[in-house]
Order: structure tokens, then C-alpha cells, then sequence
């Protein structure tokens, strides 16, 4: 190796290094450890244009409202967070999904200010902004779909978004998704796309999709911000029906801090602009959706506030579904087993503790609990081959399996957490400032 060469690996080293002592020192991280190496190079949607300014919502100079345009003919479904407290873009949404798909659509999103317990003002503003959005575009009103997320009880000035809407529009390209994931991130330290093709007889349709998520995330709908777009042609209450089987498959199967958003909203437009039809009863389509849905919702997961581990925690055996998901609930949302696994603390024994807590049924001596491979205790004792220094080995990988099986009936679930840190505490002690 040359001298230049060496010199180029210890600066690098270096570079890391100074990351590392930063994350040390603030407990947060620029960009979470688990991020994976980049945005993916999303497919063009036919049928859809997107574009994204810095509107000034309540970050300086960087993107962060975005505008989806999407043709005639598209099939617009959608998921919402069941909160009682849910914004009024929320409830704007969920009256327009099913409206005529014969006309376009657009979708506009804005980070910073999620315009949720707002009262009256919030409905006007939604009200301000989705008009102006129809107007600009040339779409019905009841064809606009909005999103806000970002800080509780403040009001959204409608303003500031429809002053960018000349910038947006004229902007407008198929090819801006990656913008698009940029402008709609609050406390994420990356942006968040995933895609798909899958072969319909001898043609190919594409599904690409971008999110938003880090904290406020917990199984009750969509957990966050996501909006998926492929160019199938889907009839709407075939795309409704396949959304909400896949949504309790995926994103209603992750948390990070056991707290629902008031402005959860998952939307997946269908252009059909590929002119493949796609049925109920396509398990190809449906494949390819559920695999873009499940690796936005891991990405969500991975970058999870102070996040360092991402945890798959896996129930088997229990009586029944239902029971299996609560007990993994129940240790997925524990923050003492997510704090023990910050610190790489093997200590089955809040596994244990989670259960009993759970509510489903249990029988303490017949639960079995492995971390990966590794069988930790059986029939309600520590497993006789058990060495605690494996356990604390285990600890240290960036990926965990938490596997308890019940020892009851053929019940699972999966759901997927990451680790509790003083960077969680961090961000969230002043994000309103």
C-alpha cells in the first residue's frame, strides 16, 4: 500500500473515530449506526411527478414540504392512526379515500408542524391548503390528500405552503422521489425509500415508496408518515382491502417507544398508467407491496431515536395469534429489556417479567427463551448448558433475536423494536426547541 493510500485509510479512520467520540459525548448520532449504505435508486412511476422546496416550516434551509401529482384514473388508498387525538390532515384524509378516481390526485406534505390539536384552525388550514392545491393543479379538492407531522398544538400557517405551490409545481418530475423522502423527515437521520417490480403475465409493474419515522412509533395503524406509488391498475377497494391485511403484517408489527402519532397516514396510489391489471388474487403484486412496506417499516425501526440495535422479537407456541403478539408487545415495548439490550446485558429475566405482565395467557414452566441460537432457560428455569459469557457475546451484534416459545399451541408472531438509549432521551427532552 502507498503512502497516499495510507494516508487516505487513517483519515478515514479518523473521520470515524471523531463520529464515535461525538456520539459519546451527545449520545446521538448524525446519521443512526443500523442506516443502511444509501438511498435506493427508486423506479420512475408512470403517471406520477413529484417535487420538494424549503418552505421554511420550521426548519432553516433544508426541504421540507413535498408535492406528489398524480394522473387521471388513480386508485388512492389509505391507513390512518386510530388516535383520538388525530390531526385534522388526519381526518381530511379519511373522508376523501374512496372518492371517484376518474380525476388526478396530488398529495402535499410538510415536516415541522403537524397542525394536530389545532381545534378549528387546524381544519382551516387543512381547508386553505387543499384548495389551493386543487386550484394550482386541476384537481377536484376532494382529490387532494395532505399530511403534516412534526410538533403538537401548534398552528399550521396555511400560508407558508401555498406561497411555495408556483415552486412546486413548476418543479414537478418523475424522477424526484429521493427529494420527496428528504422533505418529509423530522428527527430521521436519513431519508427512507424502498421499491419492487414484479412480473404481471409478460409485463413488469413497478412499486416504489418513501417514509418518514424515528420516534412517536408504535403498532396502531402506520406509525408514521408513508406514501407507496406503483403503476398498476388496481380497482380501489381491491388496493383498500390488500393495504390493511399487509399494514397489520408490517408496520402495525413494529415500536419503538410504544406511543402512537396523532397524524399517522399511510397512502398507496395506484396510477395504472402501466395498463396492468392487477387482482385481489395476485400474490405476485401483493409479495412485492408487503416487501416494499416491510422494508420501510424495518428502516423506520433502524433509525429509531439513539437506536443502536435492531431487535426481532419472535413468540412461537403460544394459544393463540393474538396472545403471541401481545407477549411480543410486551417485551418489544419493556424499556427494561430495551435498556438492557443498550447495554448488552443479557438478562433474560425481564423477558420473563414482560410476559408475566402481558396479559395473555402464560405458564411460567413451560416457556423456552433463546437469544439467536443460543437456548438461555427451559421449562422455567436458566438452561443447564447455558454459559453467561455467551449470552454477553450475543449482546454485542448490532441484530437480536429474542425468541420465547410458549410450549402451548402453534400461536406466533414477530414484532420488531430497537434498543432504549440516553440519544432517545436526548432528542426528545428538547425537541420542541
Amino acid at each position: 500500500m502507498g503512502a497516499k493510500a495510507k494516508i487516505k485509510k487513517l483519515e478515514k479512520r479518523l473521520k470515524k473515530l471523531k463520529a464515535k467520540l461525538k456520539a459519546a459525548t451527545t449520545h446521538t448520532h448524525a446519521v443512526a449506526p443500523l442506516a443502511p449504505a444509501g438511498f435506493p435508486a427508486l423506479p420512475v412511476i408512470a403517471g406520477a411527478r413529484f417535487s420538494a422546496v424549503k418552505a421554511g416550516v420550521k426548519y432553516a434551509d433544508r426541504l421540507d414540504v413535498m408535492l406528489a401529482e398524480l394522473q387521471p384514473g388513480t386508485a388512492i388508498a389509505g391507513v390512518f392512526t386510530k388516535s383520538s387525538t388525530r390531526s385534522a390532515a388526519v381526518l381530511d384524509c379519511q373522508d376523501k379515500i374512496g372518492s371517484d378516481p376518474a380525476a388526478g390526485a396530488a398529495i402535499i406534505v410538510n415536516a415541522g408542524n403537524s397542525n394536530a390539536f389545532t381545534g378549528q384552525a387546524g381544519f382551516a388550514s387543512v381547508a386553505k391548503i387543499t384548495g389551493a392545491v386543487a386550484d394550482r393543479i386541476g384537481v377536484p379538492e376532494n382529490r387532494v390528500y395532505s399530511a403534516s407531522t412534526g410538533v403538537i398544538g401548534e398552528p399550521l400557517d396555511p400560508a407558508i405552503l401555498t406561497d411555495c405551490l408556483d415552486e412546486l409545481q413548476g418543479t414537478l418530475v418523475p424522477d424526484s422521489l429521493e427529494q420527496a423522502a428528504e422533505a418529509i423527515r423530522t428527527t430521521d437521520t436519513f431519508a427512507k425509500g424502498a421499491k419492487a417490480e414484479v412480473r404481471v403475465g409478460d409485463r413488469l409493474v413497478h412499486i416504489a415508496g418513501i417514509a418518514k419515522g424515528s420516534g412517536m412509533i408504535a403498532p396502531d395503524m402506520a406509525t408514521m408518515l408513508v406514501f407507496i406509488f406503483t403503476d398498476a391498475k388496481i380497482d380501489q377497494p381491491v388496493l383498500q382491502q390488500m393495504l390493511g391485511e399487509l399494514t397489520d403484517q408490517t408496520f402495525n408489527n413494529i415500536t419503538v417507544d410504544s406511543d402512537t402519532s396523532t397524524s399517522d397516514t399511510l397512502i398507496v396510489a395506484a396510477t395504472g398508467a402501466s395498463d396492468v391489471g392487477v387482482d385481489a388474487d395476485h400474490a405476485g403484486f401483493r409479495k412485492a407491496l408487503r416487501d416494499v412496506m416491510m422494508d420501510l417499516a424495518h428502516q423506520v425501526v433502524r433509525d429509531g431515536e439513539g437506536a443502536t440495535k435492531f431487535v426481532e422479537v419472535r413468540v412461537t407456541g403460544a394459544r393463540t395469534d393474538a396472545d403471541a403478539r401481545t407477549h411480543a408487545l410486551a417485551i418489544a415495548n419493556s424499556p427494561l429489556v430495551k435498556t438492557a439490550v443498550a447495554g448488552e446485558d443479557p438478562n433474560w429475566g425481564r423477558i420473563v417479567a414482560a410476559i408475566g405482565k402481558s396479559g395473555a395467557y402464560a405458564e411460567r414452566d413451560r416457556l423456552s427463551i433463546s437469544f439467536g441460537n443460543i437456548l438461555v432457560a427451559e421449562g422455567g428455569w436458566v438452561s443447564p448448558a447455558y454459559r453467561e459469557e455467551d449470552g454477553a457475546h450475543y449482546m454485542k451484534h448490532d441484530e437480536l433475536l429474542l425468541h420465547v416459545d410458549m410450549g402451548l399451541d402453534a400461536g406466533n408472531a414477530q414484532v420488531w423494536t430497537c434498543d432504549l438509549t440516553h440519544g432517545y432521551i436526548q432528542i426528545n427532552a428538547d425537541y420542541r426547541s
